[in-house]
């Protein structure tokens, strides 16, 4: 029986970790749970699955929820604190990083700290902090085993494979909702049709992500630690079916691909179960049905976003936190109408063109050019909006 902790749990990736456990109770049982504001969504599962401990966003949040269950409340705490908590739980084995964005990576130290075996769905803690984040599960024996599809393919491409023989690997992208919009109609698309991913269900920033392709260079920057290959040797393809999930192709030329039906439950099920797999009873693969598989170089003027995210690669230290960092508050102020979708890569760029890099950070300092671009972020957003209001 695997006791598991889930950071996360009331959003996509944390829903289908719990349809998965739902599917097999003489494997796994949830010790602890961690959430945000979703009050709703918690309380079902904890009636549902019974955890010890839950966290939720913040204090009024955590005394709503003890309201909601009464008696049979668990004990419940709130914020980074509780997070942190859920994370190091005593009787977890495995902790499922769950979270959207940088919120995840003190619980996710605190998983490694506390020897958890790690299944990471949240890029930002490796985009921020890969290489002490890495450094550190290796002194503590911790292993860290992906759940990104893209991640999760090129984990499965490189079993029974030596990592010297690695030529290099190749992610794919499906281009997401704006793949074949015309470039000037792009000033005007809207969240809405920006959240409309062609071919998976997921949480706005991740779906805002992808409309940009910021998500494929998050994705480039957590390849580059978790497989300990270098960003010349990363590349990324546009892949519109999504069949293909990603690739390895070693020295002697061979190309090791791993297959699936976009659906988010395959990738979990292997992070939980490895090195078994789970019969998931999913529908299989029907390549006479999909009949071609396509693939393409990405376009840089449409997709900006990705050299963004080498460019943060190759300057390291503090850059790639920067990167994320202005990221995430651009891809808000869109979601709030305060930026239009193409101004999103322009203002990530000025807070990078802004930022002196220090080359080898510490955890302080990596939070500290977090929140260093946070505010400068939005000092130019209001700036943005204030010109526009002006004209």
């Amino acid at each position: 029986m695997k006791k598991l902790s889930i950071l996360g749990s009331t959003g996509s990736i944390g829903v289908n970790t719990l349809e998965i456990v739902a599917q097999h109770p003489e494997r796994f049982q949830v010790v602890a749970l961690g959430g945000g504001r979703n009050l709703k969504k918690m309380e079902e599962q904890i009636l549902r699955f019974r955890p010890k401990l839950v966290s939720v966003l913040d204090a009024p949040s955590a005394r709503s929820l003890r309201a909601r269950i009464a008696a049979k409340t668990p004990e419940i705490l709130f914020g980074m604190e509780g997070l942190a908590a859920v994370a190091s739980h005593p009787e977890a084995d495995m902790v499922v990083s769950a979270l959207a964005g940088s919120i995840g990576l003190i619980p996710t130290f605190a998983a490694i700290r506390a020897r958890k075996t790690l299944a990471i769905a949240n890029k930002e803690p490796l985009v921020m902090a890969g290489e002490i984040l890495m450094r550190e599960s290796r002194k503590r024996g911790v292993a860290i085993l992906p759940i990104d599809s893209e991640h999760s393919a090129i984990f499965q491409s490189l079993v029974g494979h030596r990592k010297e023989d690695i030529k290099r690997l190749i992610l794919t992208a499906s281009g997401g909702p704006f793949l074949k919009v015309p470039l000037a109609k792009l000033e005007q698309v809207s969240p809405e049709q920006a959240l409309r991913h062609p071919r998976w269900k997921m949480g706005k920033k991740v779906t805002l992500d992808s409309a940009s392709l910021m998500n494929k260079g998050l994705e480039v920057i957590e390849a580059r630690w978790l497989f300990g290959v270098p960003e010349s040797r990363i590349e990324v393809h546009i892949h519109p079916q999504s069949i293909v999930h990603s690739m390895v192709e070693y020295i002697d030329g061979s190309v090791v691909a791993q297959m699936a039906l976009p659906d988010m439950r395959g990738p979990i099920a292997y992070a939980l179960s490895y090195p078994e797999r789970l019969n998931l009873q999913l529908p299989s693969l029907n390549l006479f049905a999909i009949r071609k598989l396509t693939f393409s170089p990405v376009e840089e003027e449409r997709f900006p976003a990705l050299g963004l995210a080498y460019r943060a690669l190759e300057a390291g230290g503090t850059m790639p936190a920067v990167l994320n960092s202005a990221n995430e508050a651009a891809v808000e102020a869109f979601l709030q109408g305060r930026l239009a979708f193409r101004q999103i890569p322009r203002l990530i760029r000025k807070v990078m063109d802004s930022h002196r890099v220090i080359a080898a950070p510490d955890l302080k300092e990596i939070i500290n050019a977090h929140d260093w671009a946070q505010k400068k972020s939005q000092k130019k957003i209001d700036d943005i909006e204030k010109k526009s209001l002006e004209r």
